[in-house]
């Protein structure tokens, strides 16, 4: 955790955001592949197991981040990076197929980025 605040705050928030998709991601769907044959409780369960992770790096991250980002920004910053982890994931994990609405949904997030950022 000492690398890690050895960083510029940006990065470690990003780092941060990025690590609780990732948990984030899998308790939310990793269940589908793993799980489809286990009771839906037992797939909630096991999923709010995993997101204990996601919560334990997503809480610092947005508290460091919040000494130089406003909420709004945050929020975006984390919209961003969860359709960077999604979409590999759906793709190579759930094996579902790569969509051009994909494309068009990071497009939209990149102006919802330029919005949030350019009175900063």
């Amino acid at each position: 955790m000492q690398a890690l605040q050895s960083l510029p705050v940006p990065l470690q928030t990003i780092l941060l955001l990025v690590a609780s998709n990732v948990f984030m991601t899998i308790a939310w769907y990793g269940h589908l592949k793993n799980l489809s044959g286990s009771p839906w409780y037992v797939a909630a369960l096991v999923s709010w197991g995993i997101a204990l992770f996601e919560y334990l790096l997503q809480v610092p991250a947005n508290r460091i981040g919040h000494t130089q980002f406003s909420v709004g920004q945050l929020k975006i910053m984390q919209e961003v990076i969860t359709l960077t982890v999604f979409v590999p994931f759906a793709a190579l994990y759930l094996g579902e197929p790569l969509k051009w609405d994909y494309l068009w949904a990071g497009l939209c997030l990149v102006g919802a980025v330029y919005f949030i950022f350019r009175s900063s």
